[in-house]
């Protein structure tokens, strides 16, 4: 099998789509605007270090969905898509998913978002597989703020990408995989893949990946 691994945010969109949902509820009144900003920065700030406690992210990201309900959030994140993120999908991005579906290549994007956030973005793409950070939900279907399972952020990447692999009777050697994304964070999945690729590298990203000979590719 030929697989077609995805990065999303600065990668496949050139927006982070959780520090843009953040802020779009912060437009939407539902929390403090200057404290939501400050934690919101900070947060992003320690992704980019690659510092992130990502459950402690988590339980912050979903504060705001968690208190509204699942109705009003699925709503407002229909509005979310039609005026931030459809405006962020460029054609390069929809033809290199393209012409991996076209070389009938499996397609699956892995990101460190939740997958409340992303689902409709790969649905959008038309990629229907989908591995994201999964939220766990009590008896009522409600957010908890918890993450279920293991996170796919940074090496919990490759774990959730096994798991993958695992549900469909594979592993590593049974597979060629082409790995895009733009962060050093995702250093343990590059190495791992058949074809890693530097897609709209940060600067650590593109120094290393210049060192170690691996494609570069700048989509936006």
């Amino acid at each position: 099998m030929k697989l077609a691994l995805f990065d999303l945010d600065h990668t496949l969109i050139p927006i982070d789509s959780d520090y843009e949902w953040g802020e779009f509820t912060i437009a939407l009144g539902w929390c403090d605007a200057s404290e939501f900003k400050r934690r919101n920065a900070e947060f992003f700030a320690q992704y980019r270090a690659g510092t992130l406690d990502i459950h402690d992210y988590v339980r912050f990201a979903t504060q705001a969905i968690h208190e509204q309900g699942a109705i009003k959030s699925i709503a407002a994140h229909a509005h979310f898509m039609a005026a931030v993120v459809q405006k962020s999908i460029k054609n390069q991005a929809l033809e290199l998913v393209q012409s991996h579906r076209q070389a009938g290549d499996e397609l699956v994007i892995v990101t460190a978002t939740n997958e409340f956030v992303t689902r409709p973005i790969a649905e959008a793409f038309g990629v229907k597989e989908l591995i994201a950070v999964e939220l766990e939900r009590d008896a009522e279907g409600n957010l908890t703020g918890e993450i279920k399972g293991t996170p796919s952020a940074r090496e919990g990447k490759v774990v959730r990408v096994e798991q993958w692999l695992a549900a469909r009777k594979l592993g590593w050697d049974d597979v060629e995989t082409t790995f895009y994304t733009d962060s050093l964070n995702d250093l343990a999945l590059l190495e791992k893949a058949t074809h890693p690729v530097a897609t709209n590298p940060d600067e650590r990203l593109r120094a290393l990946a210049k060192e170690r000979g691996w494609r570069i590719l700048d989509l936006f």
